[in-house]
């Protein structure tokens, strides 16, 4: 399997299903935005508020799309039952909400599976909802500017890392000759594409989508029954998959540089650290963790072994079984690149569709982001 070339959030679940409605629309278009990802479906309506947007509704269920899928390339009755079914609660909150404005994009599952568009005929036949499968390289940019608010003053140099269910995205970013107050809105103004960097403006320097996610490499070592040894044989696999990054044989970078993990296991490992029983955003979003705690945690999450992950009320039902694979792609990168800390986010490729929506509208100003002092 080769890693995607530049040729071409998942948050923390609390339940299968957040809360309706928990905040009255005001005036103003609302917008939402759609992720059908390997292992979730996961649904955001906003609306623009300032500089930022406000949550009106939200959804998020596990409907395992790819579950099958590396064993034999297709998408399974099932599974595409389970995504169905989804997305008709989807499109009831859509109708509920009189939304019109709406981005609704399949990622990693529907770019492999060959029969992708077998399930996009039936979404559109049983729902009336058209999905668009996007490529890799937009999948990074979305994730990349939903980041822009938690991007530091003082970062030179930047990766943001989005670990999905099926794939994983690294997007090193050079922001030297940017203005340090300018660097949020620098990586906002990534969203036009990453090839067309503009003086004074942030540089990709490189970026990758590995086709490994806590889903995909979960299932390449399945049949491997010592969890710490198929621990250790995923971290391996995973860094093996990096060799053609260019930053990979760059080594670690000199003072300025900053990592934000973008993902469940990033928000579950955080979650963890903090000790939450019942997860917090509010706590969790824009934590630093240093390479020491997140080491502890996966630590602790090896001594509990799977019965023991299984029960603990910080990793939650929902992720139990893919925590191990995600954090092998998370210390494998810490690892890598050593630096001494991690800014965490919970946030990714829907916020990511809901920023670039607005901004395109005009109805969002990329201007008001302040970033981090």
């Amino acid at each position: 399997m080769t890693p995607k070339r530049p040729a071409g959030a998942d948050a923390f679940p609390k339940t299968a299903v957040e809360p309706s409605a928990a905040r009255q629309p005001e005036e103003g278009a609302l917008y939402a935005a759609l992720d059908l990802g390997t292992n979730s479906c996961r649904m955001l309506i906003a609306r623009p508020k300032g500089s930022q947007f406000q949550v009106i509704d939200s959804f998020s269920k596990p409907v395992q799309l790819g579950q099958g899928l590396e064993a034999s390339g297709r998408l399974s009755r099932s599974s595409m039952a389970r995504t169905v079914h989804a997305l008709q609660v989807c499109r009831r909150k859509l109708e509920q909400h009189r939304v019109r404005n709406m981005r609704l994009v399949a990622t990693e599952a529907c770019r492999r599976a060959r029969n992708s568009r077998d399930l996009l005929r039936t979404i559109r036949r049983e729902t009336g909802l058209q999905i668009e499968t996007i490529g890799a390289e937009e999948e990074a940019r979305l994730a990349v500017i939903s980041c822009a608010p938690l991007v530091s003053h003082k970062t030179e140099t930047l990766m943001v890392v989005d670990i999905g269910g099926g794939s994983t995205e690294l997007v090193w970013i050079d922001l030297e000759d940017v203005e340090p107050k300018e660097r949020p809105r620098a990586i906002m103004r990534l969203s036009d594409g990453f090839g067309n960097p503009q003086p004074g403006g942030a540089r990709v320097v490189d970026w990758i989508s590995v086709p490994l996610g806590v889903a995909t490499l979960r299932d390449q070592f399945a049949d491997v029954e010592d969890d710490q040894g198929r621990f250790a044989l995923m971290s391996w696999y995973f860094e093996e998959m990096l060799s053609g990054f260019t930053p990979y044989a760059q080594g670690s970078p000199d003072e300025g540089f900053q990592i934000i993990g973008t993902s469940g296991t990033v928000t579950t490992v955080a979650a963890s650290f903090l000790g939450l029983r019942r997860y917090d955003r509010t706590k969790v979003d824009g934590l630093e963790m240093t390479s020491d705690q997140i080491d502890r945690v996966i630590h602790s999450y090896l001594q509990l072994g799977p019965d023991g992950r299984r029960a603990d009320p910080r990793i939650g039902r929902e992720r139990h079984a893919l925590i191990m694979s995600g954090a092998a792609i998370l210390q494998t990168l810490m690892r890598i690149w050593p630096t001494s800390k991690l800014s965490v986010a919970d946030r990714g490729l829907r916020e990511g569709l809901l920023y670039s929506q607005m901004v395109r509208d005009g109805v969002l100003a990329a201007e008001g982001l302040n970033g981090v002092a």
